[in-house]
């Protein structure tokens, strides 16, 4: 009952509105120019520097479904739930160089999305279309996921009910909120939001990595727990340390997230706030830190095995809900209010990624789908309106997905939308140093590595929920006819395929003399940095500047 937990809601609440007013205040934070316009209402101004991006950054990449979801895994599953720290720590060097590039021909030639940069590279609408279209539908299921971050917070304080609509009520008020700050401050309220989300959850999470081992016996007795769990499991695939029967996928996972993460539009969208090359080589360097913190939370789950949290029901009758364990070990170890500002840090943590990746959403729509082929002449203002109404279906649709859909489907697409992801990795980031690939051949390859994978998706069961297809993203490589029970990541094979076919198309397409389409960017571009004349400013006034890529011939728009 919620009456049990009164102490909890009411410093959960406080906290929530605290953040919902900075929220409205953040339309006039840092002195707009003109809101009517996608550089200041989806980029900021393009004006971030190195502290506000770092929280910017950190608090979109690092969402509550992270502090939620990775516990839960090593609770579940024990050391495979470590791939996420890895692939944090290597993604950053991946990355070092090429968003430095983004960075610079994006602001050279005012690009708000990666599928700006790919119309403007590759000459060709349809690929950026693509691009649009792919960056969208692996968004969406990444925003409902925040939700199940949030509802595993009020589960556990009791805040539900029977019915669909009275336990939902809550994630509908609070995303209502969200969707109205966000529509009126765009950028800068996650911007100023990540400040607080992130100070709360450093707090939580350091205190708890020193409190709860001395509680319960030290890290000895946690492992040991962990250990004893994990050898009466009759799953081969779990333990405290990988087997031969999981390495492949763990490795394969680990570098596959990697090169999916800064391929995301809402990451995107806080490397291109920022106001100089400097900021994003800064933060590349100092992101780390969220890594480490990462490293700690997930030892939570190994906790939750010590101190013998039991997850609450799930959706369907006979299941648990695993995402439950840390709102639980937090309610049981700690006086109540220090866990309402453990549930606030992490009900928090939903909204910064959330409004963040529903404003990446809507600026792929506006730009690559709206201006493109609905109003080529709209204006700078009708821009940002259309952006900003996007913003909302966006979030309703998450909502939907939440309140109509099993939880764990929700969690299972969040893996799909990783592997789609991937497929625009040739486009958007080999582009960022070569024009080498063919625009047809790289439309080729996002078709076969998007139709591998989806067969190869396809093909998973999930056993936890009785699922014969889209169970996750762990291919058996039996079904390629390898005599062998080891699983690979879905994403990095159908890359692979991607990459190959978007090679051999290359070559074919170029011996029969296919035009290419042209270059709309120049070597100097990729270098340009703030103070150069010919960066695009930041417009002022409402109309529209026209892009290099209106004056430049292209494919007909299919």
């Amino acid at each position: 009952m919620w009456r049990d937990h009164l102490t909890e809601i009411i410093v959960f609440t406080l906290l929530f509105l605290l953040v919902s007013a900075m929220g409205f205040v953040a339309a006039r934070w840092r002195a707009p120019k003109d809101m009517a316009h996608l550089d200041e209402w989806g980029l900021g101004g393009r004006s971030f520097g190195g502290w506000i991006t770092w929280f910017l950054v950190g608090g979109d990449l690092y969402t509550a479904y992270t502090f939620v979801a990775v516990p839960a895994l090593l609770f579940g599953a024990g050391a495979a739930g470590f791939f996420a720290v890895p692939y944090t720590v290597i993604i950053y060097p991946l990355v070092f160089l090429l968003l430095v590039r983004l960075w610079s021909v994006s602001h050279r030639h005012g690009f708000v999305t990666p599928a700006d940069f790919v119309r403007q590279r590759f000459g060709s609408p349809t690929l950026a279309l693509l691009i649009a279209i792919t960056g969208i539908a692996a968004t969406m299921p990444y925003i409902a996921l925040q939700l199940v971050g949030i509802e595993a917070v009020l589960k556990t304080m009791g805040v539900t009910g029977e019915s669909t609509v009275a336990r939902h009520l809550p994630i509908i008020i609070a995303f209502a909120i969200l969707a109205a700050y966000t529509y009126q401050s765009g950028l800068r309220a996650p911007a100023l939001i990540a400040f607080v989300k992130d100070t709360l959850i450093y707090i939580v999470i350091l205190v708890a990595v020193i409190y709860l081992p001395y509680k319960l016996g030290g890290w000895g007795e946690i492992f040991d727990a962990a250990d004893a769990k994990f050898d009466a499991s009759p799953s081969p695939g779990d333990g405290i340390l990988l087997n031969q029967n999981n390495q492949l996928q763990y490795i394969t996972l680990a570098l596959g997230s990697a090169l999916a993460l800064f391929l995301y539009p809402h990451s995107i969208t806080g490397v291109l706030a920022s106001k100089n090359r400097d900021v994003i080589k800064r933060n590349m360097s100092a992101l780390p830190a969220y890594s480490l913190l990462l490293g700690l939370i997930a030892l939570l789950g190994y906790m939750a095995i010590a101190a013998n949290v039991k997850p609450l029901p799930g959706a369907t009758e006979g299941s648990v809900d695993n995402n439950t364990v840390v709102p639980l070990l937090f309610e049981q170890q700690f006086p109540s209010w220090f866990a309402g500002i453990a549930f606030a840090a992490i009900g928090i943590g939903a909204l910064v990624p959330a409004a963040i990746m529903s404003i990446a959403a809507a600026n792929l729509f506006t730009r690559n789908i709206y201006k493109e082929y609905l109003k080529r002449d709209a204006t700078a203002a009708q821009e940002a309106n259309v952006s900003k109404i996007a913003s909302l279906v966006v979030k309703v649709g998450a909502v939907a997905c939440i309140v109509f859909l099993d939880p764990q489907f929700s969690i299972d697409l969040q893996l799909i939308g990783g592997v789609i992801i991937l497929q625009t990795l040739p486009a958007v980031a080999l582009g960022l140093y070569t024009r080498w690939f063919h625009r047809g051949a790289l439309i080729a390859g996002w078709a076969a590595g998007m139709g591998l994978g989806m067969w190869m998706l396809y093909q998973i069961p999930n056993p936890a929920t009785k699922r014969e297809h889209f169970g996750g993203s762990a291919f058996a490589l039996e079904k390629f006819g390898l005599d062998t029970p080891k699983t690979i990541y879905v994403g990095l094979v159908a890359v692979a395929v991607n990459l190959l076919v978007a090679v051999i198309f290359t070559l074919i397409l170029r011996a029969a003399k296919v035009a290419e389409g042209p270059d709309g960017t120049n070597r100097d571009d990729y270098f340009a940095d703030e103070g150069d004349p010919r960066l695009v400013p930041v417009p002022v006034s409402t109309p529209t500047p026209r892009r290099a890529s209106d004056d430049v011939p292209t494919e007909p728009v299919a």
